[in-house]
């Protein structure tokens, strides 16, 4: 598996409407996109700094990961997104093979049409890893 760098960081909020006058106002970034990803019940607003971009997630749904995030842990980082150079699925099976618990044994998709998948947190030292590729750069 070959990384190129890192796609975002995932920030769990609880209002995109609260959050974003912070990136934009304070940090002087600007919102590109807002986009909702129905299947994983959050709503995303992404900020682009250098090559690496932030992702605000809000949920969608009180059932959701990102509202049972925030009710556990709070707003913050909720996880690291890695692009990877050979394929979201040939890594999934190397690291499989490798002894990583994975959330997802094939990749889906994500905000920005991106080809993800998460590897557990109970296998990557506490941290929820996201794998990315983009289909439209193979």
């Amino acid at each position: 598996m070959e990384l190129s760098h890192i796609e975002h960081l995932g920030i769990a909020v609880k209002s995109l409407e609260t959050a974003i006058p912070y990136y934009e106002e304070i940090l002087g970034l600007k919102c590109y996109a807002i986009e909702e990803v129905k299947d994983q019940k959050v709503k995303t607003a992404f900020f682009k700094i250098g090559q690496t971009k932030i992702e605000l997630l809000e949920s969608t749904d009180p059932e959701g990961t990102i509202s049972k995030f925030i009710e556990k842990k709070g707003e913050g980082i909720h996880h690291i997104a890695f692009s990877v150079k050979d394929g979201v699925q040939n890594a999934l099976c190397e690291l499989e093979g490798k002894g990583i618990k994975l959330i997802d044994k094939a990749p889906r998709k994500g905000a920005e049409g991106l080809d993800i998948a998460f590897l557990h947190p109970k296998s990557t030292i506490g941290v929820l890893t996201e794998l990315c590729e983009n289909p439209n750069e193979k």
